[in-house]
Order: structure tokens, then sequence, then C-alpha cells
């Protein structure tokens, strides 16, 4: 009950007739509407319902609930007036909340949905593509970038002339390895520019979006991604194929390619006359990792397997065997097994939003909502604003347009330091201290750019200084547009601010509880055993509820253990024992009587324990009393010494101490919330208590 008080909002309002105060607190009013929004959600009741007949229970749960809830409030008061909302450790966790919790509200939420329900429409589809790439630079400068694009629409217009797209991307490869000073056969990632088979998600975003606009055998203009401009021509386009299990028999025809054709038809053959999959692929199949499994391959996505292969089996039902088809590497035949189809789109978002994570495309819904913010806050980029025109006396007016502020000083500031995240800021750079942009009411000068850029430096190429400005100047811009709006929910968005007062109230009511009670009872060693002396004599050991304060009747024993009876005799052991006690030896002694008449190097071993009555398995009936017993166990047996019986008794403060650490704990509650009533001057609106239904 306490956990769910934990989540309660400290929300005030103007009273209204209908919503009469119900409790007063050091002075701050708690209107009826308040509590019965959380009563009636602990209680479990649709606050929606028609009032029913008020019992007796409901009666009794309703006034148990109005201790809890003050009871709760006052400690809550408490808590505030000692700072507990300033402690680090609470502050710092309640942050990590609050960035989790702010999350769905700093993004376009249907530029979210959008983009998944893209992926979705999308996902119904694998590709089969292949590009040309002229490879260019993350951060290319702008001559860099125009020198690509012309290159990249000079491959893309041969491509439309007439050359062959495979040789046009071969070419591309080449020079470009040529170019970082590479064997034209060194290792290239795409030979011939295929791509094999792909489906959403596992390219790059602008890549994606571009190919799956494309219809069969189309070709794209230039394409930029952060590898370059592609060109790209769509191959193929089949339904979806998600994992995979089928059976394939490949038949090589490097060697002898009509022999290949014979054998792979022969193979055919024998199948359609009856003999298993399995069977043939044994005796016919050159892959001879899969022939032992009758050809099995298991899970395989369409990255995993040959274009020849999706295009069949994206289009087959469990059960279906293809004819022999021919691809470069030989001929083959397949059987479809089993295929995942594609889930709901429900059942999808989960998987696209743990893909998006890392994904291009998850910056569209934070980018969207830092665009509708600009809006929203007024942002102002006075780089891109200029001043009126300005005419002196007698001379003509000045003709070159003149900015409200500029980012020369920061240009000028900045070295190729940058790169290597050894470039530091000097208060001695900046001499314009005129705002770069604006806010709302915040303004933001070259210093903050400056002291920006310093702590967000890393390691990364070289490339020109003036386009790294100007990304880094967008990033500030998006930074502090995006920090004033965070810094603003709980203002705009009122179950958001009652969120975040659930979650601070709730730690700092346990982290209250823990020092002033939970920590406190453990801790008072004298208060626990003051409150043990005066509460444990009221214990009866007769009541059912007193009976974890009591030891029933219990027993010290000593067991010996032999695990293999061939080692000494029972009955030679219980005589040496029985010896032992009459003549008053120590274990000690027992146990060097017991080695000399054992036989063998086997150990027996011997535990002291003091058992209670009910809560045992080692005495049998009729063995709670002092004495010697023989007890067989497993190969060997036990003898088992009941040296001394006691009766029931009452437990010490130490045996008993978790029962009464949970009174004493109750004890100091109690204590405490009666002392925060008087001193935070409760008052409770009974009457307003007594006409409420539920």
């Amino acid at each position: 009950m306490l956990a769910s008080l934990g989540v309660m909002p400290m929300s005030l309002k103007a009273q209204k007739a209908d919503d009469p105060v119900i409790f007063e607190i050091n002075g701050k009013k708690i209107y009826k509407s308040e509590f019965m929004k959380e009563f009636l959600r602990s209680a479990g009741v649709d606050p929606k319902a028609a009032p029913t007949a008020c019992t007796y229970e409901k009666r009794q749960a309703l006034e148990d609930y109005v201790d809890l809830f003050v009871n709760y409030r006052v400690k809550l008061e408490d808590a505030f007036a000692n700072g507990y909302d300033t402690i680090p450790e609470l502050v710092k966790e309640l942050k990590g909340y609050r960035n989790e919790l702010a999350a769905p509200y700093l993004i376009d939420s249907s530029t979210l949905e959008q983009i998944m329900h893209e992926a979705y429409s999308r996902n119904h589809y694998t590709l089969h593509a292949a590009h040309i790439l002229v490879f260019m630079d993350k951060n290319p400068s702008p001559e860099d970038t125009l020198k690509a694009y012309q290159k990249a629409m000079s491959y893309y217009n041969r491509v439309k002339n007439g050359e062959d797209f495979s040789a046009l991307a071969n070419e591309a490869s080449q020079e470009h390895f040529v170019d970082k000073g590479l064997s034209e056969n060194g290792n290239r990632r795409f030979d011939d520019g295929d791509l094999g088979n792909f489906t959403v998600f596992d390219m790059v975003y602008p890549f994606e979006s571009a190919v799956y606009a494309l219809s069969v055998g189309e070709v794209s203009l230039p394409v930029r991604t952060n590898f370059g401009y592609h060109i790209i021509k769509l191959l193929d386009k089949n339904p979806y194929l998600g994992k995979c299990t089928f059976q394939h028999i490949w038949v090589a025809s490097s060697a002898n390619p009509s022999q290949a054709a014979a054998r792979i038809r022969q193979a055919y053959e024998k199948i359609i006359e009856g003999e298993s999959f399995a069977s043939v692929c044994t005796n016919y199949t050159d892959d001879h990792s899969s022939a032992d499994k009758g050809g099995l391959l298991s899970d395989l996505t369409v990255r995993q397997m040959p274009s020849e292969y999706v295009e069949r089996l994206s289009r087959m039902k469990a059960g279906e065997m293809t004819e022999p088809f021919e691809t470069q590497y030989g001929w083959h035949i397949l059987k479809l097994v089993s295929r995942d189809s594609l889930a709901s789109f429900e059942e999808m978002v989960p998987y696209y939003k743990q893909r998006l994570v890392r994904d291009s495309r998850s910056r569209k819904p934070r980018e969207a909502f830092v665009e509708q913010s600009k809006a929203k806050y007024h942002f102002t980029d006075y780089t891109k604003m200029y001043m009126k025109p300005v005419k002196a006396k007698g001379k003509k007016a000045q003709s070159k347009p003149v900015p409200l502020a500029s980012l020369d000083e920061c240009r000028a500031a900045l070295s190729d330091s940058v790169f290597v995240k050894a470039w530091h800021y000097s208060d001695t750079m900046v001499t314009d201290m005129r705002p770069l942009f604006s806010v709302e009411d915040r303004e933001y000068t070259a210093v903050d750019l400056l002291k920006f850029i310093e702590s967000h430096q890393r390691s990364e190429k070289f490339y020109d200084l003036d386009t790294y400005l100007n990304n880094r100047y967008q990033n500030f811009i998006n930074d502090k547009v995006f920090e004033y709006a965070d810094q603003h929910l709980e203002e705009e968005h009122n179950e958001f601010a009652e969120l975040m007062d659930e979650y601070r109230n709730g730690l700092m009511i346990f982290s209250y509880n823990d020092s002033k009670i939970w920590s406190k009872a453990i801790k008072d060693t004298n208060g626990l055993k003051e409150f043990y002396s005066f509460y444990s004599y009221t214990r009866d050991i007769n009541n059912e509820a007193d009976a974890p304060y009591f030891w029933n009747e219990r027993a010290d024993i000593v067991v010996y253990s032999f695990p293999d009876s061939s080692m000494l005799a029972p009955a030679k052991a219980k005589s040496i024992i029985e010896k032992s006690i009459k003549k008053g030896w120590d274990t000690e002694t027992t146990a060097k009587k017991l080695n000399g008449s054992k036989k063998g190097d086997a150990e027996f071993q011997i535990a002291h324990n003091t058992v209670e009555k009910e809560h045992q398995n080692i005495l049998q009936s009729g063995q709670w009393r002092k004495g010697v017993y023989v007890a067989p166990d497993k190969q060997g047996y036990n003898i088992i010494v009941v040296s001394k019986l006691y009766d029931p008794c009452l437990k010490s403060v130490t045996e008993a101490r978790g029962y009464y650490i949970n009174e004493y704990q109750t004890y100091i509650e109690n204590l405490l919330v009666k002392e925060l009533r008087k001193k935070y001057n409760v008052f409770i609106n009974q009457d307003v208590i007594d006409e409420i239904t539920y």
C-alpha cells in the first residue's frame, strides 16, 4: 500500500464548490478530487464507474487509506523541509528517470510513426540491387563534393547511353583504389557493384529510400550517403523472405558443364520417382558440409543466400521443390522446409525501435521536433539577418548588406587541432559579443559557440574548417533549442509534470523512510534491546501469532557420519561412543578411539548442532531423549548422540532479531508520524470523508 503512495503528486489547484478541502497540512490545502484520484487508483476502482452501496468493508478501506495518505504527506512535507530533494544521489537518480520519461515528449511522434510504417511497407519486399559508387570523404569540402557529384553524373550518363553497368561499377571501384595508392586488384568491398539481396535496415537510409523507389531495371540519379555518391540499379524485387530453412543439392559445373547438367537431372528424376531428397542429396551433392544432413541449411537470411535462391524460395510454400536451375556456381535443386512470414505491424514495432537506435533515420523524429520547437520558441538566427541600409548625410547608402551577427571571429579562432581534440578556447578570441541566435528570451554568443566546440571535439579526419564550423554551429543551435524545450516540459505537459512529481516524491519518501525508520531501527541496538525488554514479556506461547518469538523443544546433538559401513561396524562404533560418554571423554578423545578401531584410510565426520523438535528430520520417533542412536545413511551410517534437551522458551533479542526489528520499525514510524502530524498542523475534514461514496 505504501508503495502506491510513493507516487502521489503534490499539485495544488483553486478550490471549487464541488471539490472541497479534505486535508490541510502545514497550511497547504489538499482537495477531495486529488485524494479520490489516488484512493480509487489504490483500490483498483474505475473513477468513471457509478458509486455503489458503501459496505462496512468499503468504508473501512477508505478510513485506512486516509491514515496512509496523511502519514505519507506529513513525511513528504518533512522530507522537503529537510532538503531530501537536494541529496546528490537522489538528484542523479531522478535525472536518469527523467531522461527516460522525457524521451517520448522530445520527438515528433507522428514522424516516428511515419518512419515505422514506411519500414513496414518496405519490409514486405526483398530487393536485389547493384551500384556504382563514387567514393567521398565523410566531411568533404564543397569543391570535393561538386567534383564527386560531377563524376557520378558522368557515370550515370554513360549508363543511360548503353554502357555496361557492372563494368562501370568495377571502373569506379578500381579508380578509387588507385587514387588511394592501392593495387587495382586490391581488396574491393563490392565486385561488379552487386550488393546481393537485402531488405529494410540492411542499407544506409538514403540508399534504402532511393532503391525502394525504383522499378526493376531502373537506374537512379546519384544518391548521396556517407560513403559518397551511388548510381543504383534495381535488379530484382521479391516478396518478403524471412529466416528460411531448406534442403539443397548442388552440383558444381566448373570442370565439366555437360556432365554436371546430366548429373543434376538424374538426381531430380530419382526424387520424382520417390527416393527421398536426403538420400539423393547424400549421393549427388557437392556441398559436403551439408551432405550428411540431407542438404539441410537452417535459419538463413536473404543476406546469406545467392540471389537465385532468394528469387525462388520467396515464392515457394513449405514442402515444394524446384526443378534444376543453373547459376554461376553450378546446378541446384531446392526444397523448402519452412520460412518466416512477416508479422503484424504491431508485433514489428519493438524490432523497428531496436533497429532505429543505430540507424540514421532515428534522427528524423528529433529533427522534426527541433524544427517545431524553433517556431514555437521564436528561434532567431542573427547570422542570417541583415541591418537595414544606413545612409550617412551627404553619402550614398551602404551597398553591401551587413549581418546582425557573424561567425568570422569563430572561424579565425579555430585551427586544425580540433580534429585531434587539442584545440582550446581563450577569452581573447572573441570581442564581438553580439548574439548569434536566440531561443525565446535566451541569447547565445560566439563565446558560447566556441565553448561548445571545445567540449565536443572528437578525433576525426581533417577536413575544411569552414564546413566544420558550419556543421558545429548547426549542432549548437539544435542542441540549445532541444535543451530549451526539454527544460520547459513540466510547464507545458501537465501529465509529465505529475509523472516527475511521482518519481521525485517516491525517491524522496524511500530515502526518508530509510534514514528515519528502517536503517535507524537496524542501527539502534540499545533502542532495540529496550523495545525487546518491554514487549517480549507480552508474548503468549499459546498464541499462534507469537509462535516465531518462541523456541519449541530443542536438543543438542553430535552426529558421527561414517561414509562406509566396512570401515567400522556400527555396533562397534556405537559401543566406543557410549563408553566415551560414561568416561566423560571429549569429542577429540572419542575421535582418536574411533580412528584406532577403524579400517582403511576413509575418514568420518563429526558435527555439533542444536535442533528444534518441529523443524528437524535427524531424530526419529522415540529418539527425543538423551541417548545414542544408529541411523543408516546410503552406504554408511550416522551415530547420533543426544546430549541435552531444552524446554520451550522465549527467544533472545538476537535469536528473534528480524521479527523484533520489523516491530521496532513500526513503533518508530508510529511515534514519528504522531510527532509530524502535530508539527505540521494536520487538519482532517471528517465531514467530507463521511460523505464519500465509490
